[in-house]
């Protein structure tokens, strides 16, 4: 289990990267689309208010999404995008009120959540002791991301989001490499491996690289994942239930909310078991 740091000291903390929806002008349910499906029980366009948000921009159904068919917003995650555009780049001037940067808001909210989601995994590996030796690389892009959030709104929708996003890659690549040094995963798995409904009950996966991998229904109960490595996998209705995924990189609460699981699964430290892995 890669050991982390004590980051008391520093203000570089993931919490910021929590969302705080009463700080949020309910952008993720206005600037995006989505599609009836077996996530969403309705059509909406990007930019059109979601029936469910209320006047004060809260969710009227927030305690029965999933019972009413919006499973996929109970798995979103925003990493603090919505309250830093609400907030910081806009100033605190909602939406309603002044229709005319509505527009440009609902533009910007998704650059963000892109910038926040990278910060989110750069600050991961700067907490890991197995990354010391790239501290100093990372603790730069952290500034040099975090600089960028701070943009104009103007200025946000003239970047290269890819571009940036490639060189922050280069360096969560090597964490990966670092942390998952020395273990040797009985069954390997390639990056963006198909695993779709894979039978991986009990399976040794310590130190896989599942970067990217299609694990939607897979049987993971009881799995062995400490140490691996989760970047953009699809943990659609994967089942964790007994599942010891301490020690493992790059994995999100949204990740997991779209797993299933049990009271047995062990989670990285700042991940919790979602509501709904108790009535399933």
């Amino acid at each position: 289990m890669p050991t982390q740091l004590d980051l008391s000291h520093d203000d570089r903390s993931r919490e910021h990267f929590r969302p705080k929806c009463e700080d949020c002008f309910g952008l993720c349910c206005v600037a995006l689309p989505f599609a009836a499906s077996a996530d969403f029980a309705i059509n909406k366009d990007g930019g059109t208010p979601c029936p469910n948000l209320q006047l004060d921009f809260r969710c009227g159904i927030h305690q029965k999404l999933r019972q009413k068919g919006f499973k996929g917003c109970t798995v979103y995650e925003c990493f603090g995008a919505g309250q830093k555009v609400s907030q910081v780049t806009f100033n605190g001037k909602d939406w309603r009120q002044h229709p005319h940067s509505a527009k440009e808001m609902f533009a910007v909210f998704p650059i963000i959540q892109q910038l926040h989601e990278m910060l989110w995994y750069l600050t991961e590996a700067l907490s890991l002791q197995a990354t010391e030796s790239i501290h100093a690389d990372l603790r730069e892009t952290i500034e040099q991301t975090e600089k960028l959030t701070l943009l104009p709104s103007d200025k946000l929708k003239e970047l290269d989001v890819p571009a940036h996003r490639a060189e922050v890659n280069t360096l969560l690549l090597k964490t990966s490499e670092l942390v998952r040094a020395g273990s040797q995963p009985k069954q390997k798995k390639g990056r963006h491996a198909d695993l779709i409904g894979a039978k991986l009950k009990k399976a040794n996966l310590k130190g896989a690289n599942l970067r990217g991998a299609y694990l939607i229904a897979a049987d993971l109960r009881e799995a062995d994942l400490r140490n691996a490595d989760f970047i953009g996998a699809d943990l659609r209705d994967a089942n964790l239930s007994g599942a010891d995924l301490t020690g493992s990189i790059f994995l999100t609460q949204a990740q997991i909310n779209a797993a299933k699981g049990d009271a047995s699964t062990q989670l990285p430290p700042l991940l919790s078991h979602p509501a709904h892995w108790a009535a399933e």
